[in-house]
């Protein structure tokens, strides 16, 4: 089974500008959660999303770096079902031209 996230928006503070640093910011999250689904052991799509909400704007992060991979080891920890995980955290107010993002593929 695949759990599919797209587009989780909320704001927080991210980034090593001064100003990212005290204002915070719209980030949007995507994911992609592989799993085995076995006697109805399931991954709640809605608990994920508030997970990772409440994690980046309890850390504050600095780099999205740091993110994804705090992101992926607190998942894994408390959803211990996944198997392969995708994250890709977005930025899309940065720069007035375009979003910056950026992803990773992580395999348990």
């Amino acid at each position: 089974m695949q759990v599919h996230i797209q587009d989780l928006e909320f704001k927080t503070i991210i980034g090593i500008l001064d100003f990212e640093r005290t204002t915070p910011q719209k980030v949007t999250v995507d994911l992609n959660i592989t799993y085995q689904y076995t006697n109805n052991d399931f991954i709640n799509y809605a608990e994920v999303s508030q997970h990772i909400q409440q994690q980046m704007q309890l850390q504050e992060f600095e780099l999205i770096e740091d993110a994804l991979l705090s992101l992926q080891k607190s998942l894994k920890k408390s959803f211990p079902l996944i198997e392969k995980l995708y994250l890709k955290i977005s930025k899309p107010e940065i720069m007035s031209n375009c979003t910056v993002a950026l992803s990773e593929t992580f395999n348990f």
